[in-house]
């Protein structure tokens, strides 16, 4: 037996040559495990009792509206239920009516037909960390292979977290690839929900159970950096705060989520080979199921649809066929030569980087809510009116705003809103992302993460902590810390712990409820969001080291030819279109030119939050305004798979016309198929979405 080693691209490869009886001989390639990969946990599930897509909760268990019981000290197995169902439901509508169990959902099958079932999925569950020999890092990685999983019809598709969740965090997109019986590879992609409690020194393990810092050592899924008098002075100064793994690991993960992205397929790869590769004696098992003889699509949904994107431009080794990827966040080079035109008209401000947009969104957002012309918006009802009119009015006092009096100004709010890049179309849901406090959490997330900030650091005055009803910082309850894993999304506000405005005068305050220290009111702490903004071209330490943090997060568009299926709804207000999926578009289509086989399907009466369809008590207006997206990307999987699969063609670019629910907010009529038109294989004219040179034209 001769072995070789031979480096193909990323992965180590073993070539085994076994000597025959004659003349000749049979080459293997040797099934080896990837040099980042930790130790493994490997779980299987019978289907019945706990599975792989709802952990045994079955789509009638995900739908209840009583999540699945914990202990005190939870179980790993209760928390990855707990997960499983917070996860599922944060991503998608998950009310029969928005089309949960009839459109999408455990029991609608691979030929997208309902049926009665519940839907689990039996198979067998491996994770492991991403490790790059520091303890540090400690990504997490999770392949699901379902027991339907077919070694001579292969296929990988990768679920990447969405936001800044954890591994489960693209649960709703690896549905997808279960049903087809396809292994799915997920990655937390350096973020996640559970924090290290600096006040007591618990972190969490890679399955969501908590212990002592000291105990867990270097298996630790996030721990801070500090080393034992910095926490101890950090407690003294500001107890009862977190940090968490995304805004306060110091690796600014974004620019890795394609590399962690394409580890969790070379992870998928090594175990679908230890569980069906051929027995070597003497040497393991051979690497059977290969990228020769695999189909693997790259997919998932905003941030985790990004990571798609980036793993396929960073593909150097062959691992990725196609892309499928719905609202994704891309950061496109500083200077792109891309233009944007939608129905005739050049969009005058595009292609800005995810913290440029969203800290701008930071400043205007709140005082655009109270403007006439969103009136009756889902979701203005939580806007604190008085905080929002201190906001116009603050805006004003420091030379952002020129208009008088709040209404006035709450028009000039949304319009330089529309003026940066907005749709007019999503207009009306700046109240409701305000309400929620969704820009300030992302702008504070991503400028710690990006400027590698250390949570001492207190970047803009701002640390994350749990407060009381008047927003005092106080101890987080023990139950919500021991389910965070589970029920948290990364970003504050989640499971009681809220953005706090560490520099409001007197007292730290919850940033809702907080003063700025230069106004001296409430005004959603305009002074935070102000020093956030500068940090994009200021030049101070931490501005320079935000500024090439974003550096590094930029894509170049270069997609190797791959099939790829980009969708997004043109109401996105979080991340809106003409900074992510139109210029992108064009920018690739530029860059890849005749060898381009990008199509972006662009989907009217769609935003970014499918999950605010489905609460009509809570948002009533989302329901008969907008329509799943969650549809199309299982549309557009459907389809790139056909391609790899049949050779079937992709759908050329193009504008998919649907048809919103209506009837009354809160109680809207259930959807039918006449809601949600099909990706058309060939479109009409009218909404043809053509890339001329650098310039991408959408019709209206």
């Amino acid at each position: 037996m001769k072995i070789h080693v031979l480096r193909s691209g990323l992965p180590l490869v073993l070539v085994i040559a076994l000597a025959g009886c004659g003349s000749g001989g049979e080459t293997f390639e040797l099934n080896v495990k990837p040099g980042f990969v930790g130790s493994i946990r490997s779980t299987s599930y019978d289907g019945v009792s706990d599975d792989l897509l709802t952990a045994g909760l079955g789509r009638t268990g995900l739908a209840a509206a009583t999540p699945p019981a914990t202990s005190a000290s939870p179980t790993a197995a209760e928390l990855r239920r707990l997960a499983i169902y917070n996860n599922y439901r944060a991503l998608v509508d998950m009310t029969t009516a928005g089309g949960y169990g009839v459109l999408y959902g455990p029991n609608v099958d691979a030929g997208n037909v309902a049926g009665t079932g519940e839907g689990r999925i039996a198979g067998t569950e491996y994770i492991a960390f991403s490790d790059d020999g520091t303890g540090q890092r400690n990504v997490t990685l999770m392949v699901q292979v379902p027991a339907s999983f077919d070694p001579r019809n292969a296929c990988i598709v990768t679920a990447t977290s969405s936001g800044s969740r954890g591994v489960y965090g693209g649960i709703s997109t690896g549905e997808w690839g279960l049903k087809k019986g396809c292994a799915v590879a997920y990655t937390d992609k350096g973020t996640g929900a559970a924090p290290h409690d600096l006040a007591a020194d618990t972190v969490p393990l890679i399955d969501g159970t908590r212990t002592a810092s000291a105990a867990a050592g270097s298996a630790a899924q996030f721990r801070a950096a500090l080393s034992a008098a910095e926490r101890s002075a950090f407690n003294a100064a500001t107890p009862d705060r977190f940090a968490f793994k995304h805004a306060h690991s110091q690796r600014n993960p974004q620019k890795d989520w394609g590399l962690f992205t394409l580890q969790a397929v070379e992870f998928a790869f090594y175990v679908l080979n230890e569980q069906y590769g051929r027995p070597i004696i003497g040497a393991g098992r051979a690497r059977d199921v290969n990228p020769a003889n695999t189909l693997v699509i790259a997919s998932s949904i905003s941030n985790g649809g990004g990571a798609a994107i980036a793993a396929a431009e960073l593909d150097r080794a062959g691992l990725i066929d196609g892309v499928a990827v719905s609202e994704p966040a891309v950061d496109l080079p500083a200077t792109p030569v891309v233009g944007v035109m939608h129905g005739g008209t050049s969009v005058g401000t595009s292609a800005r980087t995810l913290f440029d947009y969203t800290s701008y969104a930071n400043l205007f957002q709140s005082c655009a809510a109270l403007s006439q012309q969103v009136a009756g918006a889902p979701g203005a009802a939580f806007v604190v009116t008085a905080f929002a009119a201190n906001r116009c009015g603050a805006l004003k006092a420091k030379g952002l705003l020129t208009a008088s009096g709040t209404a006035a100004l709450a028009d000039e709010a949304l319009a330089k809103l529309r003026s940066y890049g907005w749709e007019p179309e999503s207009a009306v849901l700046h109240a409701s992302l305000a309400a929620f406090e969704v820009a300030p959490a992302v702008s504070v997330t991503f400028a710690n993460a990006l400027a590698r900030a250390s949570v001492k650091d207190h970047l803009c005055g701002y640390s994350f902590g749990s407060t009381t009803a008047q927003g005092l910082p106080n101890a987080l309850a023990p139950a919500a810390l021991a389910t965070m894993f589970a029920t948290g999304n990364g970003v504050p506000p989640s499971t009681g712990v809220q953005l706090i405005n560490n520099l409001s005068p007197g007292a730290a305050l919850r940033d809702l409820f907080s003063f700025s220290p230069s106004t001296g009111v409430q005004d959603f702490n305009l002074d935070g969001a102000l020093c956030l903004r500068n940090l994009l071209n200021g030049s101070d330490t931490a501005a320079r080291a935000l500024q090439a943090g974003v550096d590094e997060t930029r894509r170049s568009g270069r997609l190797g030819g791959k099939p790829t299926i980009i969708v997004h709804g043109r109401e996105d207000a979080l991340l809106p279109v003409n900074h992510t999926s139109r210029p992108y578009t064009a920018l690739s289509r530029s860059v890849e030119g005749a060898a381009s086989r990008l199509s972006y399907v662009e989907v009217t009466n769609a935003q970014h939050f499918d999950t605010f369809i489905g609460l009509p008590a809570v948002l009533p207006g989302y329901d008969t305004r907008y329509i799943p997206l969650h549809v199309y990307l299982n549309r557009a999987l459907d389809a790139v798979y056909a391609n790899l699969k049949n050779g079937t063609a992709l759908p050329p670019s193009q504008v998919v016309r649907t048809v919103p629910r209506g009837g009354t907010p809160g109680q809207a009529p259930a959807i039918t198929a006449a809601n949600v038109p099909p990706i058309a294989a060939t479109p009409a004219a009218g909404n043809l979405i053509t890339v001329e040179g650098s310039t991408i034209r959408v019709p209206d």
